[in-house]
């Protein structure tokens, strides 16, 4: 049987209207919703609407904020500190982005870090966004209300997985890497440990430091860990990513592991390069068309799987579910429909 589908706009309107319903800003409703959805549209459904439940809770308990504007700390030319107050993380970035274009234009490049924001969902929807406006943007995060990856070497964790995102456009697309400086993701963990399956590689370690594909490990006593990009093997890279995204995060902002946990949430850390002002966009596509040729072109290991661009699959979903509707993850409507009845909005009903 085939699952359902639903029109992103359906979905937009749901997620706005459950939003505004526990008392959400309509402008911050709307914002948060497109971006949830968007992330959907590009596949990263554990951080679409996979979102919207525990956004709501976080909203009804007040670690959200649902209304006001961020501080001003700093503000120079090409460098500006905020403080998010807690504010929807979609909204900050996206409001962050709007100030920060142009000072970009102007000055060639520019740069944001936000400290107490709120969680920001798929990094990957922001950079479609900038990279179609010819901006070539980098774009961290980390949170330090919890912990779940250990340093390289060591057992007990420190870190978040640390996403860290780098987008630029080509003649045809763009370029989208989204990762993180661990192997697998908490809310991938989560979705598998809540339907009781195991990775097919080990991408964890139990307290011991033995490695393992069980994600029950995390919740044991002493827990066990995310490994780093690079496993126990080079996970020194890994180890290195996560500091980087610390320093250009938690460093840059002030606001970190040093300081009381605040409940969930994000730092942040926004650069914008505007193309034009280095060689241009002709010159940038010349050479990055070029590489996307060579590694698109690539003999692949399978000749059924050809080498892809990081953004090509995201972009070919995005063009597909756009036209013919938007599949969620099955473990999205059992979050959903409770929603829906507690705060009596309506669900989106199939194409």
């Amino acid at each position: 049987m085939n699952a359902p589908r639903y029109t992103p706009q359906s979905l937009i309107d749901f997620a706005t209207r459950t939003l505004q319903a526990v008392g959400m800003e309509p402008a911050k409703a709307d914002c948060v919703a497109l971006t949830l959805v968007e992330g959907d549209l590009l596949g990263h459904d554990t951080h679409g609407l996979n979102l919207l439940a525990p956004y709501v809770k976080e909203v009804q308990n007040g670690t959200m904020s649902r209304t006001d504007e961020p501080l001003v700390l700093r503000d120079k030319p090409a460098a500006l500190w905020w403080d998010g107050q807690r504010l929807p993380g979609p909204w900050l970035v996206r409001r962050a982005m709007d100030t920060l274009m142009p000072r970009a234009r102007d000055l060639g490049c520019a740069s944001l870090v936000i400290k107490r924001s709120h969680h920001i969902a798929c990094l990957a929807v922001y950079l479609r966004w900038a990279l179609e406006q010819g901006f070539l943007m980098l774009l961290a995060s980390s949170d330090n209300n919890s912990a779940s990856v250990a340093p390289y070497g060591g057992t007990e964790a420190v870190f978040t997985p640390n996403p860290l995102a780098l987008g630029y456009p080509l003649s045809d697309g763009g370029v989208m890497v989204d990762i993180s400086a661990s192997i697998t993701t908490n809310n991938m963990l989560n979705r598998k440990r809540a339907a009781g399956l195991r990775y097919d590689h080990d991408v964890l370690m139990d307290a011991q430091g033995k490695p393992t594909n069980d994600p029950k490990v995390l919740s044991e006593q002493p827990p066990g860990t995310l490994l780093p990009v690079g496993g126990l093997t080079h996970g020194h890279k890994g180890y290195g990513l996560a500091l980087l995204v610390e320093s250009l995060t938690a460093g840059l902002s002030g606001r970190g592991r040093a300081d009381p946990k605040e409940g969930w949430g994000a730092t942040v850390h926004i650069t914008l390069y505007d193309i034009d002002s280095f060689c241009g966009q002709p010159e940038f596509l010349r050479q990055m068309d070029r590489v996307a040729q060579m590694c698109r072109g690539n003999r692949p290991l399978d000749p059924k799987q050809p080498v892809r661009m990081p953004g090509d699959k995201g972009y070919k979903q995005m063009h597909e579910q756009s036209a013919l509707g938007v599949i969620l993850h099955p473990s999205i409507w059992p979050q959903l429909l409770p929603l829906s009845q507690a705060l009596g909005v309506a669900l989106p009903e199939a194409v």
